[in-house]
């Protein structure tokens, strides 16, 4: 048996005014991948049978790789993001933890490693 009145058990679970940034940040991402997404996949069918030579002179167009990295980076942050929304719903404990530290490294990593290839083949082509 609780004790507790229901506000004190609710105090805390409800709005900590995070949650509509972190709304709005996911809907961000979704829009910039709407957009970048059928750029991509155009760029990348434009690309089909072309030599090694052929895409790296394509990538290190300086609007083609600023869209590339703009793909990447919005990429990973909206993985991020819906990542920690799953694991938020349905994980908890040290585990939910664990999880959510393990999703922004990865996605971190991921991200920083994608940028440095990509600058890496615009500035050696």
């Amino acid at each position: 048996m609780n004790l507790r009145h229901p506000l004190a058990v609710a105090r805390g679970l409800g709005s900590a005014k995070g949650g509509t940034g972190h709304w709005w940040a996911l809907r961000l991402s979704s829009v910039a991948l709407l957009v970048l997404t059928p750029w991509f996949v155009a760029w990348a069918l434009g690309l089909v049978g072309a030599d090694q030579y052929t895409v790296r002179q394509s990538i290190a167009r300086p609007l083609t790789a600023s869209m590339m990295i703009a793909f990447v980076l919005s990429l990973f942050w909206h993985s991020q993001l819906g990542l920690q929304v799953v694991i938020e719903d349905y994980v908890h404990g040290w585990r939910e933890w664990a999880l959510q530290l393990l999703v922004k490294f990865t996605c971190a990593i991921a991200a920083i490693a994608s940028v440095v290839a990509i600058g890496r083949i615009v500035f050696t082509a």
